[in-house]
């Protein structure tokens, strides 16, 4: 199971909406065969290991990340794709919240008389696919908010300058969180100010599954790229471009030629229903309207039309009022967090805008659940401790 959580971490960058899946397909150590789900519309990783071991898989264990598919989706059932080899059991790693599964796949498994096992290393199995465990469980993606800040814990300075505050192995860190997300999200305020891309740029050559990838699904660090798959072989593919997504109530934060509206990757702006765009360079994107909450987008309701849209990991690379709404309203689940060994001093701006504290005891409480240098700085992946959240 633990070569099959390998496998399925080649698919870190590539399997919106799907899950992250692996299989191994064996006789007792012996491997006859494996896979894994690479993009969705493609084979699933049981088809591939199934593939893989051809005949040898009669009789056979095959472990898998996650429970077999049961509903024809764009591939067949899984479960039956198993049944028809003649696999003798099958152990997975958890079940499948998806309501076209939930059970279903196991079930028909053993109603056919194979031996089903459920349970083996669930929480990494889990860890790996958290977005998309929270989109089907949560109706939310998992949140994840990226700062880069200086020892003092600012982000720029009183002007709004900001590059850089980290080097060069942090950003380059950053683009490898940026293709695990299936979107990532900003203000307008960083959106006017910054002019960001929020695209994934990365050398092909460094498609990994390590690093970044190692903190995201908790898996190993060296490099599943650098694996060679038994009884057939599958190659990663290029990281599918993540949602960019922008709040702009008033469509009015971005001129005509922002890079965010040059159509190098999907744009979503969100803004309110009565809001009109000011120039034509809006319809270089696709604009939803949501209700306002305090004059804001209604956070809640964003995070719940990401997930009805398929979006599992979201990346939120913003200012600190959006950042800190995030974590105000319960709405952050991890922080990753780099840290330069530098002093902005008390006038440049916070990492994070939060309601007053009246005690101590009252203090947002943070996880350490990784922790490395990269070049000169820190990067921490800090997960949030779930508290009642800040009235909006």
């Amino acid at each position: 199971m633990a070569r099959a959580l390998r496998l399925a971490a080649h698919g870190l960058y590539t399997t919106q909406p799907n899950p992250r899946v692996g299989c191994v397909i064996a006789h007792g150590s012996e491997v006859a065969g494996e896979g894994f789900h690479a993009r969705a519309g493609e084979p699933h990783a049981e088809a591939h290991a199934l593939h893989a071991a051809a005949a040898r898989a009669r009789g056979a264990t095959a472990y898998v990340t996650l429970e077999p598919c049961a509903h024809h989706g764009r591939t067949p059932p899984c479960a039956d794709a198993l049944l028809q080899a003649g696999v003798a059991r099958v152990v997975a790693a958890c079940e499948d919240p998806d309501p076209r599964v939930a059970g279903q796949g196991l079930a028909r498994l053993r109603a056919a008389g194979i031996a089903v096992d459920a349970g083996l290393l669930r929480e990494a199995a889990r860890e790996l696919n958290r977005g998309f465990f929270s989109r089907v469980e949560r109706g939310r993606p998992w949140v994840r908010i990226k700062l880069a800040v200086s020892l003092d814990g600012r982000t720029a300075l009183a002007g709004g300058e900001s590059k850089w505050i980290t080097g060069a192995a942090a950003r380059a860190d950053v683009q490898h969180w940026r293709a695990c997300s299936s979107a990532i999200l900003t203000g307008s305020g960083t959106a006017r100010a910054d002019d960001p891309r929020l695209t994934v740029r990365l050398d092909p050559s460094v498609l990994r599954g390590d690093d970044a990838g190692a903190a995201q699904c908790g898996g190993s660090r060296e490099d599943p790229s650098a694996d060679v798959l038994q009884g057939g072989e599958q190659r990663t593919a290029a990281p599918v471009p993540p949602l960019r997504v922008v709040l702009d109530a008033r469509l009015d934060a971005l001129p005509p030629d922002a890079h965010l509206l040059d159509a190098s990757a999907p744009t979503l702006i969100l803004h309110a229903a009565d809001a009109r765009p000011q120039h034509a360079g809006y319809a270089r994107a696709e604009c939803a309207a949501l209700p306002l909450r305090a004059g804001r987008i209604d956070l809640h309701a964003a995070l719940a039309l990401l997930a009805a849209r398929g979006c599992n990991e979201l990346q939120v690379e913003a200012g600190a009022t959006l950042a800190g709404a995030l974590l105000a309203h319960g709405l952050a689940d991890e922080l990753l967090l780099y840290i330069a060994p530098v002093l902005l001093g008390d006038t440049a701006r916070p990492m994070l805008r939060l309601p007053p504290l009246e005690a101590m005891a009252a203090r947002w409480h943070l996880h350490t659940t990784d922790q490395r240098m990269l070049g000169q700085d820190w990067r921490l992946l800090l997960r949030a401790v779930p508290r009642a959240p800040h009235p909006p």
